[in-house]
């Protein structure tokens, strides 16, 4: 897993354009009108706001560190986030109480029809290869996105998040950091294991499923939000990492990529137990009134994961590559 800043992508529109010749001291951020004019989903706005999230992770190849905090770029980044999360407020939130969030959750459906039900019945390898390159995006630095909450939580909340996110972090050995793991199971795939390589690649459904955690664990009122997704990602992780591993056994993704997905069937099935009974309840009993704003984190994880899922089984059933810029001989399907 190679450890240089990455490249700046291609733009996908005036958005993201400007927000890369800002980055790169060649021309202003884009006026608010065009924010307010951009589709919120879209790749344009999605991706201007992943670039400037970005900074605060491992930033990118001729791009000044300080840019972090520069002010009008955090402005531009505010009106960005506003659009997202007025949307996400409109369309994806459902319940008021957690444990009503989390009940469909808890029940894996006897006919599963999602990503993961399709990659293990039906999925060839270069399915899997397409899925494994537009989850790197998260996956090499998983767990980083979550981190950003531990100093916005106290008593038995932080404990127990601590205490998860010590395991992803590979219980203090750097062989078996998560996203060390993951970068295993790219390389059995064939796939390039630099960070940042296939964002030109990532549909916007993708770039909306890594920015919204760094939504919420970049804002301290989002707290709340953020154990929410958390706890969603955690107890939908363990079946579906199954059902993952059933996949790439039957296409001979490799050991790696198997080793991948057993950790988490593992892991996760207990670090789910943690999250709902001491993050969760650690959470309400020292905070309450954040009982709406964890339901809220949980439906905007089930409603930008299923856009994802639509797309990629829209792509994939109609024999054609979910990818933006499939490189040419790295991706190989039927069309």
């Amino acid at each position: 897993m190679h450890r240089e800043e990455p490249l700046l992508p291609e733009a996908r529109g005036p958005l993201s354009a400007a927000v890369m010749d800002h980055l790169l001291a060649a021309g202003p951020l884009p006026p608010p009108d065009e924010i307010a004019g951009s589709p919120v989903y879209g790749d344009d706005l999605q991706l201007a706001l992943y670039l400037c999230y970005e900074l605060h992770y491992r930033g990118f190849a001729d791009v000044p560190p300080d840019l972090e905090w520069d002010p009008g770029l955090l402005r531009t980044r505010a009106a960005l986030e506003d659009r997202f999360l007025t949307a996400l407020r409109a369309d994806a939130a459902v319940h008021e109480r957690v444990d009503d969030a989390l009940a469909g959750l808890l029940v894996e459906p006897v006919d599963g029809t999602g990503v993961s039900h399709f990659l293990r019945d039906k999925g060839e390898l270069w399915h899997l290869r397409e899925y494994a390159a537009q989850r790197s995006l998260y996956h090499l630095k998983e767990a980083d996105p979550h981190a950003w909450v531990l100093p916005r939580l106290w008593g038995r909340a932080k404990a127990a998040m601590a205490a998860v996110e010590f395991d992803e972090y590979g219980g203090g050995r750097a062989e078996r950091v998560h996203a060390r793991l993951f970068a295993d199971l790219m390389t059995d795939l064939g796939l390039d294991t630099t960070y940042g390589r296939y964002l030109d690649a990532a549909c916007a459904e993708l770039l909306a499923t890594v920015n919204v955690m760094s939504l919420f664990g970049l804002h301290r009122s989002l707290r709340g939000a953020l154990v929410g997704h958390f706890a969603a990602v955690e107890i939908t992780s363990s079946p579906g990492s199954r059902r993952l591993a059933e996949a790439v056994r039957r296409t001979g993704a490799g050991p790696a990529a198997e080793h991948f997905y057993d950790e988490h069937v593992e892991a996760d099935a207990v670090h789910e137990q943690v999250v709902r009974h001491d993050v969760i309840g650690g959470l309400l009993q020292d905070e309450p009134h954040l009982e709406r704003d964890i339901a809220f984190g949980v439906d905007a994880t089930v409603f930008l994961e299923d856009r994802l899922g639509e797309a990629l089984l829209a792509d994939w059933r109609a024999g054609r590559s979910s990818l933006r810029t499939p490189s040419a001989g790295e991706f190989t399907h039927v069309a």
